[in-house]
């Protein structure tokens, strides 16, 4: 009896630990909300609702899932310090890990199992059916000038799929691209050489032949002979650019296309006229112009297909259609093999290819893409800031994202280095010695004035106004492209500097926004943002390094709102770099969301969590970033995007 007793006592102890081990440690309603009364709801209620945001309508931890991304936010908020504000009662440490373990362990609980969210079918961008005719036909077609423009979304990224719609002037101008690029490619014999195979020429007995064949063939007797040439050039263009193989369907209706065109044609040469006809129709086909991911007849999620995987690679790192070696490996399902997707993801990195997601990702996030072809400051108060000038600030940035990302390997370089890409142009502008040539080249530093993308010209000029520099524009870009943590929009009433006092030489920026800083509705925002801004005040509008307002002296030191004091950029980027968390989670998101196409969501949250702590476990080293994201859920895996509608009970 007792034995029998021990082991009923034995049992139940074993029942009961897992379940106390699963017990939050903070419970919404005992812990969590109290301090959320406390220090939140007076700002964040029904009545004053700051940032639009109302937190004390959430009465349950199961309301708080429902809206996961927003307590997100409140988790960021609260970590870097930001929230409560400063002129408000600050968190404790206690209070402050029971806000954001709480709120965390309630979220990640949620979610148990995976999601790979959901990506809806992307047409491709300007940018990428540049690359993908290039690489497809060898023409170089502008398709930025061509196509009108497109929407912005997903953090700034011109691949986000729900901004890539297709008017009706689009698709008629697709019509007119693909006509010049096939037009282009017929009447320049090299590019002919890798895509048509052979063409069409018969001589005397193939027209006896072809007239015995009709007797043998369903084949009109016209259409026998050249169609079985044409395909031959036909159907490796047309699945090169599908990026994928070709069903029977659709050879048969790109034999249809040649066929009818080539019984049309009365000219002498009605085969070049039929094959032509059919690249046309492949170029504004669907299956080219978006990136396809069929679906499966299943509401759970499912793994990519190889070609869809490929796709996926190539467009986030080339910004074109898969190789001849990437899509033989999708063929061969080496792909799904974590070790062979390595492989091709480092060959991929190595590829001169590379150099356009370095473009394409680095000029959107940091704002630049417009320098080369619009002037952001005054042609006349600043006529040495000429075009040749902008586009080699351009070019300096690309250049030095990609050195990062093949050469040094170091994402934090981004922040602060000892070491610039420079030409002798740049480097007369920035007042740096012993450069010559119009190359540009890594070149050591003295000091850290320059090195980063904070005192590069083209990141200065792009957040300086027209007549003036912006320590606002400034403040605000940090917060939000590197430390990820922007400000709420201004008041409507908040106002504006005056522009004619604010633009004279001697005019002290500091002065007049401290008087603009005192308004109460203002002060939350630009305590935050002022102080960065200050910080870069040593750099005029055009980047260039000076010490004075005219004969004012500039003071560049301040206090951020998390308490550090610097002196100078070159304080400021050693502050900027403690921050490595809000700069890891800034980093993840926006190379996420760009190799993705569509913004996070808080099915993601696992994901950013582990891409952050990949970035801050391995010196933030770009490969193995890279290959983490490959390696994530949502890159590989997808769920049906069209879902059935739900049967009324």
């Amino acid at each position: 009896m007792s034995r029998l007793f021990c082991i009923v006592l034995v049992g139940t102890i074993l029942l009961i630990l897992p379940a106390q081990a699963q017990q939050p440690k903070y419970t919404f309603q005992d812990q969590i909300r109290p301090v959320l009364d406390k220090h939140c709801f007076s700002c964040h209620n029904v009545g004053k609702v700051a940032g639009g945001i109302n937190l004390e309508k959430y009465e349950s931890a199961g309301h708080l899932i429902k809206d996961g991304e927003v307590w997100l936010q409140v988790v960021k908020q609260v970590q870097v310090g930001q929230m409560p504000p400063a002129d408000k009662p600050a968190l404790n440490s206690e209070e402050k890990t029971i806000l954001v373990e709480g709120i965390n362990n309630i979220l990640i609980s949620s979610l148990k199992e995976n999601n790979p969210g959901r990506v809806v079918i992307r047409r491709l961008s300007h940018s990428e059916y540049h690359y993908t005719v290039l690489d497809l036909t060898g023409v170089n077609f502008n398709a930025t000038s061509f196509f009108p423009a497109d929407g912005s979304g997903g953090r700034g990224f011109d691949n986000y799929a729900r901004t890539l719609f297709l008017t009706p002037l689009k698709l008629e101008r697709y019509y007119d691209a693909a006509t010049q690029i096939v037009d282009t490619l017929f009447s320049t014999p090299e590019l002919q050489q890798n895509i048509i195979v052979a063409r069409y020429q018969p001589s005397w007995w193939t027209n006896v032949q072809n007239w015995i064949a009709q007797w043998f063939s369903s084949e009109p007797n016209s259409t026998a002979a050249p169609l079985a040439v044409a395909e031959r050039s036909i159907f490796p263009f047309a699945s090169r650019a599908y990026r994928r193989f070709l069903s029977s369907s659709e050879k048969d209706q790109l034999r249809g296309i040649f066929r009818k065109v080539y019984q049309a044609d009365d000219s002498e040469t009605p085969f070049d006229a039929a094959l032509a006809a059919t690249f046309k129709s492949i170029l504004v086909s669907p299956h080219f112009l978006y990136k396809v991911e069929d679906e499966q007849p299943t509401q759970t999620p499912y793994r990519l297909s190889g070609f869809e995987l490929a796709n996926r690679l190539s467009y986030f790192l080339w910004s074109s259609l898969p190789d001849e070696e990437l899509f033989d490996a999708a063929y061969r399902s080496e792909l799904h093999d974590s070790l062979r997707l390595r492989e091709q993801v480092l060959r991929m990195l190595k590829d001169p290819k590379a150099k356009r997601f370095s473009e394409s990702f680095a000029t959107q996030w940091f704002g630049i893409t417009r320098l080369k072809e619009q002037n952001p400051v005054d042609p006349e108060r600043f006529p040495e800031f000429t075009l040749p000038l902008r586009q080699a600030m351009y070019q300096e940035t690309v250049d030095y994202f990609h050195h990062t990302l093949t050469e040094s390997k170091n994402f934090l370089d981004l922040i602060v280095s000892d070491y610039a890409l420079l030409n002798e142009d740049l480097a007369n502008h920035y007042g740096v010695a012993g450069v010559t040539g119009n190359q540009l080249r890594p070149v050591s530093l003295t000091g850290q004035r320059r090195g980063g993308v904070l005192s590069m010209g083209s990141v200065l000029a792009s957040t300086s106004l027209p007549l003036r520099t912006s320590p606002v524009l400034r403040g605000k870009w940090v917060l939000e492209e590197i430390l990820g943590t922007p400000p709420p929009p201004p008041p409507p009433d908040a106002g504006e500097l005056p522009e004619e006092e604010a633009a004279q030489p001697d005019a002290s920026l500091r002065d007049l926004l401290a008087l603009h800083r005192n308004k109460p509705d203002c002060y939350s925002c630009h305590q935050k943002m002022d102080p960065i801004g200050f910080g870069l005040e040593n750099y005029d509008a055009l980047g260039r390094w000076r010490t004075h307002y005219g004969k004012e002296p500039i003071v560049a030191w301040d206090t951020l709102a998390s308490g550090e004091i610097f002196n100078g950029p070159e304080e400021l980027k050693k502050v900027l770099l403690t921050k490595q968390d809000n700069f890891a989670r800034t980093l993840a998101e926006k190379i996420f969301t760009y190799a993705i196409g569509r913004n996070i969501e808080f099915v993601d949250e696992p994901t950013m969590q582990r891409l952050t702590q990949n970035l801050l476990n391995n010196q933030f080293n770009p490969e193995e970033f890279i290959m983490e994201l490959v390696y994530s859920y949502p890159f590989r895996y997808k769920i049906n995007d069209f879902q059935p509608k739900l049967k009324a009970s």
